[in-house]
């Protein structure tokens, strides 16, 4: 997929998102999430910080050539470490405390989606980024990361509001397709699993049995690490 049309999907996505969030009871903002110990609020704070990075990527200098895919980007190293993860705990709950109002929060998270579609739709095809983990990549492989994120959360957000999930079908297409390769698709609906219940299941969202192990490990599915 190139990157105007990965830029696509995830605009569609963070869309959607924005939608959902618009309109919030402050006491909604507070509810809990899976993602402990995120509250509502601080998860969005989160999905904001992850697409903040860009600019200053877009800003760097490119390396030379691209060395990290999408899929080895979400690797058991150091980025998925506690020290990592406590880092990435505080500058989502410091970002959320800054805002007054949930309002502000999701008007200042349009505004920096907004900046960084722009940013990347001014970048020629091809254009090479090194991410803040020192990853080499293709731009295009860097913002199918950033749907993973949005995509993935964004179902972490609909369950602490007990909505219905909002989910774009290309986002739920993409993501889909990361997690197991191109001919995963079909692999798991010979599980018997819808995309959510797949979904949910390959991100720890939702338990998985040792029956499902064994059926998911004879296809040959690899799940990926994610924070």
């Amino acid at each position: 997929m190139g990157q105007d049309s990965v830029l696509d999907v995830l605009r569609g996505e963070l869309e959607q998102l924005t939608e959902a969030m618009s309109g919030l009871s402050e006491p909604d903002w507070d509810r809990p999430t899976t993602c402990a110990p995120w509250l509502v609020r601080d998860l969005l704070a989160h999905v904001r910080v992850v697409l903040a990075w860009l600019p200053e990527m877009l800003a760097a200098e490119p390396p030379a050539r691209a060395e990290v895919s999408a899929t080895a980007y979400y690797r058991p190293d150091e980025r998925f470490a506690s020290g990592t993860n406590a880092t990435r705990i505080r500058l989502a709950q410091e970002h959320a405390a800054a805002q007054v109002t949930g309002a502000g929060l999701v008007e200042e998270f349009s505004t920096t989606w907004r900046r960084v579609d722009l940013l990347c739709r001014a970048e020629p095809p091809g254009r090479l980024v090194r991410t803040r983990h020192g990853d080499p990549m293709l731009l295009s492989e860097f913002l199918r990361t950033r749907v993973v994120e949005v995509a993935v959360h964004g179902l972490d957000l609909a369950a602490a509001l007990d909505r219905r999930p909002w989910l774009t079908g290309p986002a739920g297409e993409l993501v889909e397709e990361l997690l197991v390769g191109p001919a995963g698709p079909a692999s798991v609906r010979r599980l018997g699993w819808d995309r959510l219940t797949f979904l949910g299941k390959a991100t720890g969202r939702e338990p998985i049995t040792a029956a499902e192990t064994e059926r998911v490990e004879r296809i040959g599915l690899r799940w990926l690490t994610l924070g």
